[in-house]
C-alpha cells in the first residue's frame, strides 16, 4: 500500500510503499480517506516528541478519517506503530475510534478534531469550565488557539481574552469570539499593563496555554500578584510553542490561587480524551466552527511537508 513513510531518523517521511497492516486481536481494519498534518506529527516523525517511535521504517500520522470494513465513517487516532494514518489502511482498536457526523466532511473532521480536542479536552476534563466564566487562550492566532477562542464561547464563556503575536491574525478573532484582544509584542510592560487590567477588571477563570515561555510566566505572575481580590485561576498547559521551559518565582503559587496543570495524552485519559472528540465532531457542526484547510494528495508529502504551518491546515488525501 501506499505510504507517507520515516525510513531514517530526523528525516521527513517519503512516498512509498510499505506492507499492509493485518488486523490483531481486537483490531479492525480503516481505509483512510484524509490525515492532517500536526505539530505533534512533525514532532513524532523528528524523533523529539515524548511520544516518538523509536521503531524504523514507520508510517506518519497520529489519527485521520476513513471507513471500517462494515462501511461506518470514522474518526480514529494514535494507531500503532509502525502503521500511523498517512496511508492507504491502517488498523485501530474499536475504542479509539468514534463516528463522524453526516455533516462534517472528512477534510474538516481530519483537520479540527485534534487541535479542537486541545481545548475540548482541556476545559471539559481539566478546567471544568461553566458558563459565564472568563477565559484567556495565550497563543490564539494558530489553529488550535482560533478553535479554542470559538469553543470558549460555545461552552458559555461570559469573556474571551485573546493572546498572539500577529496583530493582524488577533483583530479576526473578534469575530470568531474574542471580545478582548492583547498582543504579545515583546512580552514586556505593554504586555504586563494589559494583563493587569484584565486579571482587575472581571479577573480570569481560566488560561489555555498554547505558548509557555516567556508569556506563560507573565500571566502567571500578573495572576498572582492580582492578589487575594482575584478568582482562583485554572491555568491549563497545552502546547510548547515558544519555549519548553520556564522562570517561576514561587511566591507566585505561594501568593495566590493558581492551580497549574497540563492537558494531553497522559493526563487525561484515553477513553476521556475520545468522548472529548465524539463531543467536540457533534459541536463542530452545531456550532459552526471555522477552520482553514489545504488539501494535498499523499503522494506530494515530501513537497507538502517542509512548507506546511498550522495556518492553514495541512490535509492529506489518500489515493
Amino acid at each position: 500500500m501506499k505510504a507517507a513513510i520515516v525510513v531514517e531518523a530526523g528525516k521527513p517521511p517519503i512516498y512509498g510503499d510499505f506492507k499492509e497492516p493485518v488486523p490483531a486481536n481486537g483490531e479492525v481494519q480503516v481505509t483512510v480517506s484524509a490525515a492532517a498534518l500536526s505539530n505533534v506529527v512533525k514532532s513524532r516523525a523528528s524523533g523529539t516528541h515524548y511520544s516518538s517511535s523509536d521503531q524504523l521504517p514507520f508510517v506518519v500520522g497520529i489519527d485521520g478519517v476513513g471507513r471500517l470494513d462494515d462501511g461506518r465513517r470514522v474518526y480514529f487516532a494514535l494507531p500503532e506503530a509502525p502503521f500511523g494514518s498517512m496511508s492507504e489502511k491502517t488498523v485501530i482498536r474499536p475504542s479509539q475510534c468514534v463516528s463522524v457526523p453526516d455533516d462534517l466532511d472528512d477534510v474538516t473532521a481530519a483537520a479540527i478534531a485534534n487541535p479542537g480536542m486541545s481545548a475540548w479536552a482541556a476545559f471539559k476534563q481539566r478546567a471544568y469550565l461553566t458558563a459565564g466564566e472568563t477565559v484567556l487562550v495565550n497563543g490564539a492566532t494558530g489553529t488550535a488557539g482560533r478553535l479554542a477562542v470559538q469553543i470558549a464561547k460555545h461552552m458559555g464563556a461570559n469573556k474571551v481574552v485573546a493572546t498572539g503575536r500577529n496583530v493582524e491574525a488577533l483583530k479576526a478573532l473578534s469575530v470568531l469570539g474574542a471580545d478582548v484582544t492583547i498582543p504579545l509584542g515583546d512580552c514586556g510592560d505593554a504586555f504586563e499593563d494589559s494583563l493587569k487590567e484584565q486579571f482587575s477588571s472581571d479577573g480570569i477563570d481560566v488560561v489555555l496555554d498554547y505558548l509557555w515561555g516567556q508569556s506563560a510566566e507573565r500571566i502567571i505572575i500578573a495572576g498572582a500578584k492580582a492578589g487575594k481580590d482575584a478568582v482562583p485561576i485554572r491555568f491549563i498547559h497545552i502546547g510548547a510553542v515558544s519555549a519548553p521551559n520556564i522562570t517561576l518565582p514561587s511566591a507566585a503559587l505561594r501568593s495566590s490561587a493558581i492551580t497549574l496543570m497540563g492537558s494531553g495524552v497522559g493526563s487525561i485519559p484515553m477513553d476521556s480524551l475520545v468522548k472529548s472528540i465524539s463531543e467536540l465532531m457533534q459541536a463542530a457542526v452545531s456550532g459552526g466552527f471555522e477552520i482553514a484547510t489545504k488539501t494535498f494528495p499523499l503522494s506530494e508529502v515530501e513537497r507538502a511537508w517542509a512548507a506546511a504551518n498550522s495556518m492553514p491546515r495541512t490535509v492529506f488525501l489518500m489515493p
